[in-house]
């Protein structure tokens, strides 16, 4: 099999099965955070003092990302930007409001969602492996979904790609959405999300207390 081929193959595969990642993440994150915090001399000794304002500022991190995620939810149409894990589905190019700036809004909100989760370690070594895992995991679901876009709108999305980054916002192209934002959209897709984050803050600083 082509590179190109089994790239697309491992994305496909990856994003019928990217809801296990942030599972991964958890239960690494909970083992790590005890083994770091009965650690004499780690980056959490000189945090615990100011913990308070340390895990604000990973809730203002991960809530960065939620947002992303929620007006991203919001603007879209029908058929696009679900959680649907059978496969691919695009009923039309999403190039307005946040897709103006980043091709992949929703994995960024995301990106940012956990990394505040994984800053709460206070382990530089597992914030680390965090993102490089988060990069090469999410790398191939993009490129799986980037080649299905590529085919079934062609010329369009090669034009929109060629002026948005697929991950790092250009906030000056930046093109309002002609669609109206939907509250009921958005709880119907991201209320659980945002009940398990304030969820596991909470059980982070459970661990900590205890």
């Amino acid at each position: 099999m082509a590179l190109q081929e089994k790239l697309e193959s491992q994305g496909n595969w990856l994003f019928r099965r990217r809801s296990l990642l942030p599972l991964a993440v958890l239960l690494a994150g909970i083992w790590v955070l005890l083994f770091t915090v009965r650690t004499v001399g780690t980056v959490f000794s000189t945090v615990l003092p100011y913990w308070q304002v340390y895990e604000c500022l990973c809730l203002a991190v991960s809530l960065a990302g939620t947002w992303i995620r929620i007006y991203t939810v919001g603007h879209t149409p029908v058929g696009t930007s679900g959680r649907n894990t059978a496969g691919q589905v695009a009923d039309s190019l999403n190039t307005t409001g946040i897709y103006s700036v980043v091709r992949h809004p929703l994995y960024l909100g995301n990106f940012l969602m956990w990394l505040g989760i994984a800053l709460l370690t206070c382990n530089i070594g597992f914030v680390t492996a965090f993102i490089l895992g988060y990069w090469i995991y999410y790398e191939r679901i993009m490129y799986a979904e980037e080649q299905f876009l590529r085919r079934k709108f062609g010329d369009t999305y090669l034009h929109w790609a060629e002026q948005t980054p697929a991950f790092l916002s250009r906030f000056n192209r930046f093109k309002p959405s002609g669609l109206p934002f939907s509250w009921k959209k958005v709880a119907k897709k991201e209320k659980n999300g945002v009940f398990a984050l304030f969820l596991l803050f909470s059980l982070f600083d459970f661990i900590v207390a205890w």
